[in-house]
């Protein structure tokens, strides 16, 4: 959660209330957010350890009361002290939400942004981008101004990769604009960083300068997001100056300074929903300081090709407000409470969701509808759950009565993974190290690397790349690839390897809340053994092992061909298992007889009042095929068993 700093006094002013700190905690609380530390300037420095000042410097240092406030990880609307006053005045019914206004541009041919769009596509390939009259800066509020767009390229922006916020004085620019992307040697600015200095830099050297420069070292982190391309954005005026270079630093002539009036924005990005965000919540929080409150001038942005035409045009900012409708019955069972309708929607507007409306029930069991009306700084509702959630933060949590559940129940582990936990405590004891591999996988290592067919397995539809094509149908394969990334281990006295965890089969019977989910979770338990030996007699006996700790008893005959060394325990009566010798080429579409070498492999066969007298093969285990290890790079022989849990139980 993101936390921000606000002084107490001046939140309080904002408020036109003042509370103990007590009574703020609890207000805090109840609009769904938390007051996380109460400090001062001076007592931060004193606590930190990584901040050495001496006396005279820590006296100088302020006392002024800071509340650190944590607020959600989706609300940018509450990352300013404007957003969290404006929020708890509306909640507090003191005032009623703004409304936001985007107005018609003043001079329409400078409130425009003109775009290269084949040199902004190879690096950044989106600018979003508003205007802001008659604003009325103080040392406090342009400070606010600033630590909103560092909240933002920290959290939302995610440290500028995907967004950066350019804000410079329009009064000392012309429109209209330009966003391009040129060679670095052909951007030359003398950079925020430099005002006083007046240096001049190209694009090439600025970056080697703030790699280096250990008082620009607060840059250093975004200098690896432009630095090894051919081109670098940037931001000019109709002169050809140079406003920004996006995402590192604005330059300086156009920069924000109390005495700006006017504030042109641009947002630069990758992901263009990303930055129209960021850009409303710029504008819907400072616009309340414009000689008309909340209100913006748009900018038009086109997108040319190299001949100059005009091939995508938008106008930004959005502002936009939506509605979203969420169930009356749902929200009171979801908070367990039970509103009225009319009532319920009176409560949205205190958490900035009105006006909202009751609209007639499309479904008899579930009654009326709860319209809202969501404003363009509420990115984060998107489902009627959000809205139930504010609906419940606007009536208060302190107010739902508590009740006895309906049904009572006792907590307690799943019998499939109570005994996955007891196998890896004593496989563990048996000398066995645990893995934990990924549960996705190429059809490759899945199928063709194992000497498998080909069978339908759960894919991806849009895979990052093709190591993550299918979710698994085995574990071997995961195991395989950690032999293939620990060759450097000691193998001498044998590397023993296990994994419990779960694969995903096809299945279109398998049903789910009432609804064909086309596939099922199966409960297996893998384990390996590689070394100078095949060690087939390791894994032989890790099977016995885990058959015994299940209390499933070996068949007569098994017991006959193993000699005097079978020591007879406990077991379930009605359970037996035997093995058989494994074959290729069975021509079932799970024929897994190729992974193993020839005459070197053995299927489980269990035998339990479940399967009646057919026995059911649960598994397999024996030598891997040397076009196996082959494939997955493995330098040793190796042993290896999958057993499905599932009918152990």
């Amino acid at each position: 959660m993101p936390t921000v700093g606000v002084s107490r006094d001046a939140l309080f002013a904002h408020l036109g209330r003042t509370y103990t700190d007590e009574e703020f905690d609890e207000l805090a609380f109840e609009f769904g957010v938390e007051l996380d530390e109460i400090t001062s300037e001076r007592e931060e420095a004193t606590k930190s350890n990584t901040v050495n000042l001496s006396k005279d410097q820590l006296s100088r240092l302020s006392d002024e009361v800071i509340y650190k406030i944590d607020v959600p990880a989706n609300r940018y609307d509450l990352l300013c002290i404007e957003g969290i006053s404006r929020s708890l005045k509306v909640f507090l019914g003191d005032m009623d939400a703004p409304e936001f206004r985007v107005t018609k541009a003043s001079d329409e041919d400078v409130a425009a942004m003109t775009v290269m769009k084949s040199n902004v596509d190879t690096i950044r390939p989106y600018v979003v981008s508003a205007i802001l009259r008659d604003v009325a800066f103080d040392e406090a509020r342009y400070q606010s101004f600033i630590e909103l767009q560092d909240q933002l390229h920290r959290n939302l922006c995610r440290q500028r990769t995907l967004v950066a916020i350019g804000t410079h004085d329009m009064d000392e620019v012309k429109g209209p604009f330009t966003y391009d992307a040129r060679p670095p040697k052909d951007i030359k600015f003398v950079p925020l960083t430099h005002t006083d200095e007046g240096t001049e830099f190209d694009g090439a050297s600025l970056m080697k300068h703030y790699e280096t420069e250990a008082s620009c070292k607060h840059l250093k982190p975004y200098v690896p997001i432009i630095k090894d391309s051919p081109l670098y954005p940037v931001v000019l005026d109709s002169e050809g100056t140079v406003l920004s270079l996006p995402p590192i630093i604005n330059g300086s002539k156009s920069r924000i300074t109390l005495n700006t009036k006017n504030v042109f924005i641009e947002c630069t990005a990758t992901d263009l929903t990303k930055a129209n965000i960021v850009l409303d919540t710029v504008v819907a929080m400072f616009s309340e300081y414009a000689a008309d409150p909340f209100t913006v001038e748009p900018v038009t942005v086109n997108y040319v090709d190299e001949s100059q035409k005009v091939v995508d045009s938008y106008v930004s900012p959005q502002m936009y407000c939506r509605k979203e409708t969420a169930s009356v019955k749902f929200v009171n069972s979801l908070i367990g409470i039970d509103v009225d309708p009319e009532p319920m929607a009176q409560l949205c507007n205190k958490i900035q969701l009105g006006p909202a409306r009751i609209l007639p029930a499309t479904d008899e069991e579930e009654g009326p509808l709860l319209e809202v009306t969501v404003p363009p700084t509420r990115s984060d509702i998107l489902h009627a759950v959000d809205v139930a959630e504010d609906v419940g933060i606007a009536y208060g949590y302190n107010n739902v009565v508590r009740t006895v559940p309906k049904t009572c129940t006792v907590g307690m582990e799943q019998p499939i993974n109570q005994l996955g936990d007891l196998l890896r405590e004593e496989i563990g004891r048996a000398g066995y190290v645990e893995v934990l591999t990924h549960g996705l996988c190429s059809r490759r290592d899945n199928f063709t690397a194992l000497r498998r067919p080909i069978i339908p397995a759960v894919s991806l539809s849009n895979p990052a790349n093709v190591e993550y094509e299918v979710v698994r149908t085995a574990l071997l394969p995961g195991l395989l690839k950690c032999l293939q990334h620990n060759k450097d281990k000691s193998f001498g006295g044998g590397f023993k390897l296990f994994e419990i965890s779960d694969v995903v089969l096809p299945d279109d019977k398998n049903v789910v809340t009432k609804t064909i989910v086309g596939a099922r979770n199966a409960r297996r338990v893998c384990a390996t053994y590689s070394g100078p030996t095949s060690g087939f007699e390791v894994i032989h006996g890790l099977v016995d092992r885990i058959m015994t700790l299940c209390e499933v008893a070996p068949t007569d005959e098994y017991v006959a061909s193993s000699g005097t060394a079978y020591v007879r325990v406990h077991c379930k009566e009605g359970w037996h298992y035997t093995i058989r010798e494994l074959k290729e080429g069975s021509g079932s579409s799970d024929d897994v007889g190729g992974t193993y070498f020839p005459g070197r492999a053995a299927e489980l066969l269990l035998t339990s009042p479940r399967t009646g007298a057919e026995p059911q093969v649960i598994g397999t285990f024996g030598i891997l095929h040397p076009e196996v290890l082959g494939n997955f790079d493995i330098l040793y022989p190796t042993s290896a068993v999958e057993l499905n849990l599932d009918p152990l139980l």
